[in-house]
Order: C-alpha cells, then structure tokens, then sequence
C-alpha cells in the first residue's frame, strides 16, 4: 500500500513539472520544439526593422559626421529602427537611383526636392503617399508655397519637407550711399518698388557707373535669378498655377524685358553666367547681383573684404512687398518597396526629423525650416539671419511643371536674341512655343 501511494505522489509531481513548462509544435523545418518564452516569465526579443536612406549632398547631409551623429539621437529615441545611409551626388545620383529602381533594390528614404520626388519619381507611381503625415496642424504651419510643390495634381504628397532656400539679389551699399541711390531702399525691410529700382540704377548710371547690372544669359547658370527679376518687375508668371503651360509672353513679362533693355546701366551679358556673374559684383565691377544668397555671400567673403558692404535685397515689385522670390526645398520621401513595416519605420524617422527634432535637423542642411514656427538655427549669425527673412517671399514652385528641362535652355536663348536686338514679344513667344511643346510631350 505505501508503494502504491509513494507511486501516485511521485506521478503527480512529474504532471506539475510537466505543466509548468508550455511547448509548441515543432518547427516543421528543423523538426526542433520551441519553448514558449512569456510562460518562462522572459519579455520577447525587441524587433528591428532595417531601413535604407539616400541623400544627395544637402549641405551637411551629404557628410556622414553630421548625419552619424544625427542618426546616434535618432536611435536614442528610437532604438529598434536602424538606418543604413548612402551618400548621392548631383553628377550620377539619378542614375543610382533610376538603376535601382529598376533593379527593385529602391532605397526606402530618398532626400531631395520635388523635382525628383513629385514630378518625377512621384509622378511615375514609385513613391508611397504622404498625406497621413500631413496634419493640419502641419499644413497650417508649413509655407503655403512649400505645401503645394510637395503634391501632384491630383492631391498626392510625395515629400514631407524639412528645410529651403529663398534666393536674393545683392547690392554695393557702399556705392548706393555715395552716390545717393541709397534713398530708393526700404533699408528695414530690405525691400523696394520698380519704380525706386529703377531709380536706383539710373542715378548710379548717371554717377559713372555704366555696368550697374547683368541680365547674364551664357546658360541657364542662376537663372533663377533672371526669372525673378524680370517676372517680379509688373506681376508677371514663369507658367500658370496648374503649371501645365509657359506663360513667358504675357503682357506683364514683355513690358518687364524691355524696360530691362532700354534701362540705362542694364546689359543682357551672353559671356556670363550666375556664378560669374556673382563672381563680377564681389569684385566691385558690377554694383548688384542678381544671382545672390547666404552661400553665395558666404563663399565670396575674402574677395569681397573691406572693399564694400554687401546689402542683400528682395527683388523689386510694383508695390514693393508682393515679391516672389525662387529658391530650393528639400526634404524627404519614401519608396513604395511593398513592406509596410519598412514604411512605417521610415515614416518615424521623417517625422523624427522634420517635426520632433527640426532645429538641428534644419542646422545641418545649411538653409532654413520650411515651417513659420521653428525658431531662427542662426539667431546668433546677423547676417545669416537677414537671409532668412527672405523665407517669407518664397513664390509659387513652378520647378516642377513638364518641360522643365528643356524650358531652361530655351529662357537663356530667349535673353540672348533680345539682347542681340530681338523684339521682346517674338522672343517670348518663341521661347513659350517650345517650351510648351515641351510640357505636352
């Protein structure tokens, strides 16, 4: 009898044994049984997703310093997410990307402007839609203009941005003082008429100064600024809003391109460029740039020395504060590569960026938030900051519209014939003939 219940105790022992421990099936593929953790009172293995990021060279983005070290605070928030950085340049970065598109190997971020991400890589259905990222309390915040480059026709955001430019023009303070050109400037807004533009460079001409400014047209080299400057003068358009058609012969743009040929002071130059151009007021050959901004003030700083102060100005208007000014936006889209965790991964990191941790994300770029409520990055840089004030005048993003490649050679020769004695309307409707053809296809 007490074999018998030693014999039962002993089975009972063995069954609670038995049943502290769960076991699944075994695994069909190694034929192994796996014990379940949770019952063994062990937390599951955290998951890591692994996301790719492609940058072409946006100021310190294309370092990998500066991103290593943004990417090390990233991973401090979020440490399950870990990003793999690839660096692009302009020369063959399209191509890169273009082949590995093809290749199905896309990158899942991509960090760029909306030529590439919406006209193009957007357009042709290879990118995720953003539209979840867009709050209101985002739209609200984010410059209008910025707002509708990051979206197609039909309402698709395929760029969440983080960071833009607005580009300038500049002028020799020095020499506007001296020969009293300077009473034309809204000194406190860095701001003026066309009419006090005008005006300007008339009592400069008439001081002596035959070169004041170059119309430059060798190629499309800055010719963002050239579009600004002439469209800016009487209200003129470079396309339409739907940016479907090249508006360059309206009434306004023609009346703006003959005022700039018969202004004394004015000269359409074919032998320079933007940067030559640039290169020519740093020297004080030219007394105001049209192709200007923060870098480009920055990068002529030694020549520009103690010869003259550098005044940076919005380009002039009919009222003096409608100005439209061209400029960059940057920021970041997605692949669409079929793995929702992968999307979901990247869209953390962007918003990481872009909305959690946007002055420092902005700082390394080299240019300003695109949102009015991000606190000046260079508040303690006077001159930076100027530049920044410019963020408000950023004009209609028109980079995108079909064409634009072949518009931007054709507005360079356009400048060329009325500089050579062309009538202005014939150049233009030249110049709007192919660039539309263009746009249809």
């Amino acid at each position: 009898m007490k074999k018998l219940i030693a014999l039962l105790l002993a089975l009972v022992m063995v069954l609670g044994l038995c049943a502290c421990t769960v076991q699944k099936a075994p695994d069909p593929t190694t034929g192994e049984t796996q014990v379940n953790n949770e019952t063994q009172g062990q937390e599951p293995a955290a998951t890591t997703t692994e996301i790719t990021l492609w940058t072409y060279p946006i100021g310190d983005w294309g370092t990998q310093e500066t991103v290593d070290a943004l990417l090390a605070d990233f991973n401090a928030a979020y440490p399950n997410i870990k990003v793999t950085v690839e660096y692009l340049t302009y020369t063959d970065g399209d191509d890169k990307v273009n082949m590995a598109i093809e290749g199905n190997a896309a990158p899942d971020i991509i960090m760029e402007g909306p030529e590439r991400l919406v006209a193009n890589w957007g357009a042709k259905g290879k990118m995720v839609d953003l539209s979840d990222l867009w709050t209101d309390e985002a739209k609200a915040d984010i410059y209008a203009s910025v707002e509708a480059a990051c979206k197609d026709a039909n309402g698709a955001y395929y760029e969440y941005p983080l960071c833009m430019t607005a580009h300038c023009m500049a002028i020799n303070k020095t020499v506007f003082e001296e020969t009293g050109a300077w009473q034309y400037v809204d000194a406190e807004t860095h701001t003026w008429t066309t009419e006090n533009f005008l005006k300007a460079v008339q009592c400069l001409y008439d001081a002596g100064y035959t070169n004041v400014g170059a119309v430059f047209c060798s190629a499309q080299g800055g010719d963002q600024g050239t579009r600004a400057l002439y469209n800016n003068l009487y209200g003129g358009t470079f396309t339409n809003a739907e940016h479907t058609e090249y508006t360059m012969n309206s009434p306004e743009n023609v009346k703006a391109l003959e005022t700039l040929y018969n202004q004394d002071g004015i000269n359409f130059d074919a032998s320079i460029n933007g940067g030559e151009e640039a290169d020519l007021f740093a020297q004080g050959i030219l007394q105001m740039a049209f192709c200007w901004n923060a870098a480009t003030h920055s990068a002529r700083t030694e020549v520009i020395g103690e010869n003259f102060e550098v005044f940076p100005m919005a380009f002039p208007s009919e009222n003096g504060t409608d100005t439209q000014l061209c400029g960059g936006i940057w920021g970041f889209g997605i692949f669409d590569n079929g793995d929702d965790a992968k999307v979901e991964a990247a869209k953390t990191f962007i918003k990481w960026a872009c909305d959690e941790n946007p002055v420092e994300a902005v700082k390394a770029s080299g240019f300003w938030s695109v949102r009015q409520s991000v606190a000046d990055p260079y508040a303690d840089d006077e001159l930076k900051s100027v530049y920044g004030t410019f963020m408000q005048y950023m004009g209609d993003y028109y980079n995108v519209i079909p064409g634009w490649t072949e518009a931007r050679a054709a507005a360079w020769a356009m400048l060329q014939k009325i500089g050579t004695g062309t009538p202005v309307q014939e150049a233009a409707d030249e110049f709007v003939s192919i660039a539309n053809a263009a746009a249809a296809g």
